[in-house]
């Protein structure tokens, strides 16, 4: 049975209704200026220092307690992605092509919600809350920008608290891994030069969509062959662009795609191999690879200590059976950044309303969650700040 905190119960309806409101006008990464403008406004009349600006469009606010002691960081998400909503809401996105299909308006409202009820409570607390909205999650680069524009300046934080909404579990369930939880992410960008010519005269053009069939399929051996059976990593490529008519051989094609890894020295490896076997390949057929990544976040592991105080936190509000200790994810958040300089613990906060058979995934146009688990995420984020804050 879940034991959800009076105060945030009290406050379920106004979390809900700012959820929806910012489902409804969603915006971009670096370009969440609505967004931002409504965490402002609403931190600065809670009582917060605040600051915005940081990364272009990020938000942090600290608050003092009434005693001395650690600084606890609290991180919510706030963009949306480019794609079109399917759902049949009647708060669905107003914003032709873009929605909040991962759920960072509820990660947001979730933060503002625990905002308030802490601010309430800072005289009695030992210690400072520091809060961080972060933009451009979903491009892995909004934190590294926050921190690089000196999000972290004057504030020494001893932990720190992160959360996502995840329909793989139900609502009633919090979900957190031991050590390694999310992966590191690059971008890569292959692009295989040849010589163009006429569909019917194959042989005196140099064709780069063969070579970048061939060597499309080569690469899946890099997991296969080159990664350690008892390792993990995963090598996608997404996008492929190539020509312009039925009857022309193009110049070139360009791919993109993505590398995750938990090991460092083991991405090392990879992206080498990606070099060898993409250039020696398209040499092989004449042409040439130039092969360009983008390291984009470093892995995400949970602290030891930390983790402890999480899962008792959501022990408390949804009962200890229902504490799933989860497997990590090949997914990536670069919440990582700011866990390098502050030992943290990312939890997954089940939101798949019990009548789905089958939840829609995040980045899906259909994505929704059973907003009940607003309740539960802002409630793990109060009781944490209070397990590091309140005096013993």
């Amino acid at each position: 049975m879940m034991e959800i905190s009076p105060e945030v119960k009290a406050l379920s309806a106004e979390m809900t209704s700012l959820r929806r409101d910012l489902h409804a006008h969603p915006e971009l990464g670096f370009q969440e200026v609505r967004t931002a403008g409504i965490i402002a406004k609403r931190l600065t009349g809670l009582g917060y220092t605040v600051r915005t600006g940081l990364g272009k469009t990020g938000v942090t606010g600290l608050l003092r307690g009434g005693k001395p002691g650690k600084t606890v960081l609290l991180r919510a998400d706030i963009d949306a992605l480019p794609i079109r909503e399917e759902a049949v809401v009647p708060w669905r996105s107003e914003t032709a092509g873009v929605m909040h299909a991962c759920g960072h308006d509820a990660h947001t409202a979730m933060g503002l919600a625990a905002a308030a009820i802490l601010a309430k409570e800072a005289p009695s607390l030992a210690g400072d809350l520091f809060f961080v909205f972060q933009p451009a999650e979903e491009l892995l680069i909004g934190a590294e920008a926050m921190l690089e524009d000196g999000a972290l300046e004057g504030v020494r934080a001893d932990a720190a608290f992160a959360i996502h909404v995840m329909n793989r579990w139900p609502t009633g369930t919090v979900a957190i891994c031991d050590g390694a939880a999310m992966t590191s992410a690059d971008k890569l960008t292959l692009t295989i030069t040849g010589r163009g010519g006429h569909g019917a005269s194959p042989h005196l053009a140099i064709d780069p969509i063969v070579a970048s069939a061939q060597i499309i399929t080569a690469l899946q051996t890099l997991v296969s062959r080159e990664t350690p059976p008892l390792s993990t990593a995963v090598l996608s490529l997404t996008t492929l662009k190539a020509g312009t008519a039925f009857n022309i051989i193009p110049d070139a094609v360009e791919m993109t795609g993505t590398l995750r890894c938990f090991d460092a020295a083991l991405r090392e490896k990879l992206l080498a191999s990606l070099r060898r076997t993409a250039e020696g390949l398209a040499a092989s057929l004449r042409c040439t690879a130039r092969v360009e990544s983008q390291f984009l976040t470093p892995a995400l592991r949970n602290d030891p200590a930390v983790t402890a105080v999480a899962r008792q936190v959501a022990a408390m509000i949804v009962g200890e059976s229902r504490v799933v200790a989860a497997e990590p994810l090949t997914g990536s958040d670069d919440v990582a950044y700011f866990f390098q300089k502050v030992p943290g613990c990312y939890a997954f906060v089940g939101s798949a309303k019990p009548e789905w058979s089958s939840a829609p995934a995040s980045h899906n146009a259909k994505f929704d969650i059973d907003e009940s688990a607003l309740e539960i995420g802002a409630d793990f984020l109060v009781r944490a700040a209070r397990a590091a804050l309140l005096p013993r």
